[in-house]
C-alpha cells in the first residue's frame, strides 16, 4: 500500500497542473470585416430601419399553394435529409473528441499454457507444464496539460457548427428553389393563356381575311400575312409547354416525388404571387449573423484556428497516468481470491524531441490553412453583399419596367382597336392590323414575364439575406 502513495501524489500534482494549465496556440477571435453602412442600390420600398420578417418570408407572397409546397418539401426533400445526416455524423465525432479528454478503461482475460525446457533448468521443477489464468482491467489517462485535446474539441465543435450552417444553407436554397419554380410555373401558364388567346384572335382575323379575299375585298397578300402571324404565334406554344412541364417536374423532385406527380395539383390557372408592398433590406451588418454561408465560413475559420493549437501542442511533452489491476493464478479455482490480486500504477512522459522539424513544418502548414480560410471568409462576405445589392437593383429596375410595360399593353390594345376600325371602314391598310396584333401580343407576354421576374427578384433578395432557416430550426 505504501508504494501507492507516491503514484497518488503524482496524480494529484498532475491534476493541479492540468487545472492551472493553458491551451497553447492562438485563442480564436471572430473577424470583423469592414461593411458599408447602407445599401447603395436600395429602392424606395426597401426597409432598413425596421425588423425584417425573414423567418417565414414566403408567406408574404400570400399563396396557400406555395405554403403547402414548401411545407411538404421541408419534410421530404432528399438534399435536406442528407445535410441532416452529415450533422449527425459530425455530432458523433464531437462526442469522440469529448471522450478523448477522459481516461480510457479496458478489460481483459486470458489463459496461457506453457511448458518449460527441462534441459534449461539448473534444478528440478515439479511442474514443467502450467496453465496461467489472468483477468483484469487497465486504464490510461493523458492529462491535457498544454490543451491539445481541448483544442481538438474546439475544432470538432466548430466542425459540427459548420455542418449545421451547411444544413441551414440547404434549407434557404430549398425555400428559394421551390418558390422560384412555382412562380416560374405560374408565369409560364399565364404566358400560355395569353398565347392561346392571341391565337384565337388571330385565327378570327385569318378567317375574316379569307372571307374578304373570297369576296374580292382583300388581297392574297393580306391572307398570307395573317396566316404568317398565326403560325409565328403557334410556334411559341411548344416551348412554353416544355417550360411548364420542366417547372412541374422540378417542383416534384424538390418535394421528393417522381417528376409529373404534381401536374394535376398545379393545373389551375392562378395568378402569379405578387411581391409584398415593402421588400426587406435590413443593414449590411445583418448578413454576418443571418447568412448561413457567412456563418459557415466563420465557423471554418474557428476550426482552423483550433487545429493550429492542436499542432502547436505537439511540440510539448505529454503526461500520462497508467494503471492495471487484476487476478492471476495457476489454478482457476482460486483465481478470484485476495492472494491472486496484482496491480501496477504510475505516471509516464512522452516528448517528440527528435521530431521538431516535422512538427514545426506542420504548424507552418496549418498557419497557411488558417490564412486561406480567413481570405475565403472575407470573400464570402463580399459575395453576400454583392448578392443583396444585385437583388435590390434588379427588383427596383424590374418594378419600373413592369409599370412601363403596363402602359405599353394599354397603348397597344388601343392601337389594335383603331387599326381594326380603320381597316374595316376601308381607311387603313391590313398591315397595320397585323403590326398592332403582334405588338399587343409581345407587350402582354413581356408584361407577364416582368411580373414573374419581379417576384423572382424578391425571392432572390430573401435568399440573399439568408431568410428562412429559423423555420428549419422549429421543425427539428
Amino acid at each position: 500500500m505504501n508504494c501507492a502513495k507516491p503514484a497518488l501524489g503524482v496524480a494529484v500534482a498532475l491534476a493541479l497542473i492540468l487545472a492551472a494549465g493553458c491551451s497553447v496556440g492562438p485563442n480564436y477571435r471572430p473577424p470583423k470585416p469592414a461593411l458599408p453602412a447602407h445599401w447603395s442600390g436600395r429602392p424606395q420600398e426597401a426597409r432598413t430601419n425596421s425588423p425584417v420578417p425573414l423567418a417565414d418570408w414566403w408567406k408574404t407572397l400570400n399563396d396557400p399553394e406555395l405554403d403547402s409546397l414548401i411545407g411538404r418539401a421541408a419534410q421530404a426533400n432528399n438534399d435536406l435529409k442528407a445535410a441532416g445526416a452529415r450533422v449527425k455524423a459530425a455530432r458523433a465525432l464531437r462526442g469522440a473528441a469529448i471522450a478523448d479528454l477522459l481516461p480510457t478503461l479496458g478489460a481483459s482475460a486470458s489463459l496461457t499454457t506453457a511448458r518449460r525446457s527441462q534441459n534449461s533448468l539448473s534444478f528440478p521443477v515439479r511442474l514443467l507444464e502450467t496453465d496461467t489464468y489472468q483477468a483484469g482491467f487497465d486504464a490510461t489517462w493523458e492529462i491535457d496539460v498544454f490543451g491539445g485535446k481541448r483544442r481538438a474539441l474546439q475544432a470538432a465543435t466548430a466542425d459540427l457548427q459548420t455542418l449545421e450552417e451547411d444544413r441551414r444553407g440547404v434549407w434557404v436554397s430549398l425555400l428559394a428553389e421551390v418558390a422560384r419554380n412555382y412562380v416560374e410555373l405560374r408565369g409560364t401558364r399565364r404566358r400560355l393563356a395569353i398565347a392561346r388567346g392571341n391565337l384565337a384572335a388571330q385565327q378570327e382575323v385569318v378567317d375574316l381575311t379569307q372571307l374578304r379575299f373570297d369576296q374580292g375585298l382583300a388581297s392574297a397578300l393580306d391572307v398570307a400575312q395573317a396566316k404568317a402571324l398565326l403560325a409565328a404565334t403557334k410556334s411559341q406554344v411548344p416551348s412554353l409547354e416544355t417550360a411548364l412541364k420542366q417547372s412541374s417536374h422540378r417542383l416534384s423532385v424538390l418535394l421528393g416525388e417522381p417528376p409529373g406527380s404534381l401536374e394535376a395539383e398545379l393545373a389551375a390557372d392562378t395568378p402569379i404571387p405578387a411581391p409584398p408592398p415593402e421588400v426587406p433590406a435590413g443593414l449590411p451588418s445583418d448578413l454576418l449573423r443571418r447568412r448561413p454561408d457567412v456563418r459557415r465560413s466563420e465557423r471554418q475559420l474557428a476550426a482552423a484556428t483550433a487545429r493550429l493549437g492542436v499542432a502547436t501542442a505537439e511540440l510539448f511533452p505529454k503526461f500520462f497516468l497508467t494503471g492495471s489491476a487484476g487476478y492471476q493464478s495457476l489454478d482457476l479455482g482460486n483465481l478470484i481470491e485476495p492472494t491472486s490480486k496484482w496491480w501496477s500504477a504510475g505516471p509516464s512522459v512522452r516528448w517528440r524531441l527528435l521530431e521538431y522539424p516535422r512538427l514545426k513544418a506542420q504548424i507552418k502548414a496549418q498557419t497557411a490553412v488558417t490564412e486561406q480560410v480567413l481570405a475565403q471568409f472575407n470573400q464570402t462576405v463580399l459575395l453576400s453583399l454583392e448578392d443583396v445589392e444585385n437583388a435590390l437593383v434588379a427588383y427596383g429596375n424590374e418594378k419600373a419596367r413592369y409599370q412601363s410595360l403596363g402602359e405599353s399593353v394599354a397603348a397597344s390594345r388601343r392601337a389594335l382597336d383603331l387599326a381594326n376600325q380603320l381597316y374595316t371602314s376601308g381607311l387603313g391598310e391590313f398591315l397595320n392590323v397585323l403590326v398592332a396584333q403582334r405588338a399587343l401580343y409581345q407587350a402582354e407576354d413581356a408584361q407577364v414575364l416582368s411580373e414573374r421576374t419581379m417576384t423572382e427578384n424578391v425571392i432572390a433578395l430573401y435568399k440573399a439575406l439568408g431568410g428562412g432557416w429559423e423555420a428549419e430550426a422549429k421543425t427539428n
